[in-house]
């Protein structure tokens, strides 16, 4: 079986990215993250988060089809089902600092 994906591990990655994406203002304001750390890194370590779920999910889908035993239909449905989730989340983040930065730039001096 598959190590369980942790739903809060994943809402503190998200958390993060929103806190980081505000500024570091909103990231004062907010609960304390880890010091030191950058958008670039935080960002960094919520991609490692999806690859890490996708392939977890693509390793027990591969398992199951192989007949292995005690690899059950339902955990491989919901951890597919759970790596999508992940993946749409980081992409909506993704789509929503892509808009910050085209609003930035079509700012007027």
């Amino acid at each position: 079986m598959s190590e369980p994906l942790s739903m809060n591990t994943t809402l503190a990655t998200l958390r993060a990215l929103a806190q980081a994406a505000q500024g570091p203002a909103a990231a004062d304001a907010a609960a304390p993250a880890a010091p030191g750390a950058d958008f670039a890194t935080v960002f960094k370590g919520a991609l490692e988060h999806v690859n890490a779920t996708q392939n977890r999910a693509n390793a027990l889908a591969e398992s199951f089809e192989a007949g292995a035993p005690g690899v059950d239909l339902s955990d491989v449905m919901v951890n597919l089902q759970k790596s999508r989730v992940v993946f749409q989340a980081t992409l909506q983040v993704r789509n929503k600092l892509v808009a910050a930065y085209q609003d930035i730039m079509n700012m007027p001096l």
